[in-house]
């Protein structure tokens, strides 16, 4: 089972016209064991096609807890 702990670090750095074409990269930062499972932070980045800069880069919290 996996749990959202939610987000870290958000920033929003442009706006994304309508019909724009986006991608997210999203790179595993961190994981640790805990007493519940393990919680991880990936870094996404959400890209727009042809800009220079992205929309959105953040952090994100995931718990994993085995059944």
């Amino acid at each position: 089972m996996s749990v959202n702990y939610g987000l870290d670090r958000l920033r929003f750095l442009q706006p994304v016209p309508a019909g724009a074409r986006v991608r997210a990269v999203v790179v595993l930062a961190s994981a640790e064991a805990t007493g519940r499972g393990v919680r991880a932070g990936y870094d996404v980045t959400v890209e727009i096609e042809g800009a220079e800069k992205p929309a959105l880069v953040a952090r994100t919290i995931t718990l994993y807890v085995p059944e």
